[in-house]
């Protein structure tokens, strides 16, 4: 006779009771090289004026912007019809724009790359990893 199959009796993952504080990233030095990137809709039409903005205010922080990387999305017909699905929860860019900015950093010796848009735990992580440098969020930096 078959048996049925039991069910997975592993403990289930502790959600912590309180959010974790995320810590502030520092510049890694005065004049540090970095890689500004952002993401953006095909809705938004001020990016340019968003992106010279967080360049000022990084270069006011004392970082000098060597490269900046815009990725756009719903700008090509197929962009369109997909961006109502979630963009990648992984690494907010797709794989390629990736790869561009990793050439970029490599290219221009950057410390690190500063992303306009929020990134979560697991992006910065996984960005971090993937480009070999601090992969931060424009907010996350700490204000001297």
């Amino acid at each position: 006779m078959h048996q049925h199959r039991r069910r997975d009796r592993r403990l289930a993952r502790r959600v912590p009771s309180e959010p974790v504080q995320r810590r502030a990233f520092r510049l890694p030095a005065v004049d540090a090289d970095v890689v500004l990137v952002g993401y953006f809709s095909a809705k938004q039409k001020d990016f340019e004026t968003v992106m010279a903005s967080a360049a000022a205010e990084l270069a006011a922080r004392g970082a000098r912007v060597v490269t900046q990387i815009v990725q756009r999305r719903g700008v090509s017909d197929g962009g369109v019809q997909t961006m109502g699905l979630p963009y990648s929860s992984r690494t907010l860019l797709t794989y390629g724009k990736v790869r561009e900015v990793a050439q970029a950093c490599d290219q221009a010796n950057a410390k690190a790359v500063i992303f306009v848009a929020s990134l979560t735990e697991r992006q910065q992580r996984t960005l971090t990893d993937m480009l070999g440098r601090p992969a931060v969020s424009l907010s996350d930096i700490a204000a001297d």
